[in-house]
């Protein structure tokens, strides 16, 4: 007799599970069940700012897998249905069809729970008006672009200067529009220390984009149309033919809460190395719904990125189809650009050294991406963080032109394996006067970080 995995949510968790599964049981084994609330499976939404902006021609270039696709797998995938309840005790879950309303109810022996995230949307006045755009989903850079070419106007606000932010602020000037970005820190990017924050900042004003730090949007002026016209702060209005959200995301765990599953101090799902659900054997959860455990600060993180997703729910698949895998944690890596401009960070910021109890030593250089001599040859600052008393590397932030930003993986690698500043200068690295100087600007990082524990004793 077959079992039935239930899976909820079909992007990259979600999928990534279910096709794993698959591929170690046959349907006469294991049947799966996928409920997907969108019109789109397995899509890059990390993809969409590119799309917006012109880079990527085409909505579905940025669709990994098709619905029929994963149909064809033997995966019995229900489109535009919502799953409203879950019931643990009965292990069934109940779906609505949101194009007939009807609801209905399907048991399950194993559940994986692939929710994602929810951008943060403020209850501001206007907030809902036409013009006024999140970029979640496909469905919403299909209507943003909708709506671009709907008007005439050609002023663009980015709330928030997170990642989305930047990237949207970029997709906006190369569409041509006079782009303000409207955010409530001292300094863009956020996940950056303010330092280095400050000079993503002096880049993107360089760059044409309007950078108003220390505000917080107060309400979306509308104009006779009903259309937005102005985002208000306190100080100021600035007008606006589009708005664009970027404020960030929370963990989409309100079904889970309502089950009374576990969820941590940053609104995540608790689960296990494996991914399954803290107390609870036969259900799983991965993607931006889960919280996971930082390996440089030893505490949970809620990280929305596409990449742990997609491991997630390879790890879950091996697991709800009968084998074992696990998955140890994250440093939080990620990068990003706006215009020619590129910014990496890995492991802690300063505020999370702290937070963390650790003392810690700063270093910060300046360096080029290839030998000074070779053309092309890009500024980048290099900021590292090492504890005092070991030396151990705790994080690294890159801002610079070409060929700055994936050096940060050399410093993922390094945190990942809790090595201490000393141990990665004698990293063997690649060099050659096209790539890289002599001593390469993350191991340059090092050496002075070095000489900076060694001073604090």
């Amino acid at each position: 007799m077959s079992e039935r995995l239930v899976v909820i949510g079909g992007d990259a968790a979600g999928m990534s599970a279910a096709s794993q599964a698959r591929r170690l049981k046959g349907p006469d084994e294991l049947e799966i069940v996928a409920f997907e609330r969108g019109h789109f499976t397995s899509f890059s939404a990390c993809g969409i700012p590119y799309w917006v902006g012109g880079e990527v021609a085409e909505r579905d270039e940025l669709i990994a897998r098709t619905p029929e696709e994963h149909r064809e797998r033997a995966i019995d995938l229900r489109m535009r249905t919502e799953v409203v309840r879950i019931d643990v005790a009965g292990q069934r879950v109940v779906a609505r069809d949101l194009e007939s309303g009807e609801e209905y109810t399907t048991a399950y022996d194993k559940l994986v729970i692939a929710t994602g995230a929810r951008p943060v949307r403020p209850q501001l006045p206007g907030i809902d008006a036409p013009g006024v755009h999140g970029v979640q989903t496909l469905d919403d850079g299909q209507a943003l672009l909708d709506s671009l070419r709907r008007t005439e106007g050609r002023k663009a606000v980015v709330v928030g200067a997170g990642y989305i932010g930047v990237e949207m602020a970029e997709a906006m000037t190369n569409r041509g529009y006079e782009v303000t970005v409207v955010n409530r820190g001292a300094q863009p990017m956020a996940t950056l220390d303010p330092d280095m924050g400050r000079l993503v900042g002096e880049a993107m004003a360089g760059m044409g984009v309007r950078m108003v730090n220390d505000a917080e949007v107060t309400k979306v002026l509308t104009g006779e149309d009903g259309r937005v016209r102005a985002v208000a702060t306190e100080d100021a209005e600035y007008p606006a033919d589009v708005v664009i959200l970027g404020i960030g995301v929370r963990p989409e765990t309100g079904l889970a809460r309502a089950a009374g599953l576990p969820v941590g101090v940053h609104g995540g799902l608790l689960t296990d190395r494996a991914m399954r659900v803290r107390g609870h054997a036969d259900i799983w959860a991965g993607g931006d719904c889960v919280e996971v455990l930082d390996l440089v600060s030893g505490s949970e993180r809620h990280i929305a990125l596409g990449t742990h997703a997609n491991k997630h729910g390879q790890i879950i698949g091996s697991n709800a189809g009968g084998g074992y895998a696990t998955f140890p944690g994250v440093v939080g890596t990620a990068v990003s650009k706006v215009c020619d401009l590129e910014i990496a960070r890995t492991g802690l910021r300063e505020k999370d050294a702290k937070a963390a109890g650790l003392q810690y030593v700063t270093t910060t250089i300046e360096s080029t991406s290839r030998a000074g001599y070779y053309p092309g040859a890009a500024l980048m600052t290099v900021k590292m963080l090492a504890e005092r008393r070991t030396g151990r590397l705790l994080g690294l932030q890159i801002v610079g032109r070409e060929g700055a930003a994936k050096r940060v993986d050399i410093a993922a690698v390094a945190l990942t394996a809790g090595m201490t500043v000393e141990q990665m200068t004698a990293l063997d690295l690649g060099y050659a006067p096209p790539f890289s100087p002599v001593w390469d600007p993350v191991l340059v990082a090092a050496r002075k970080a070095v000489t900076a524990v060694r001073a604090a004793g």
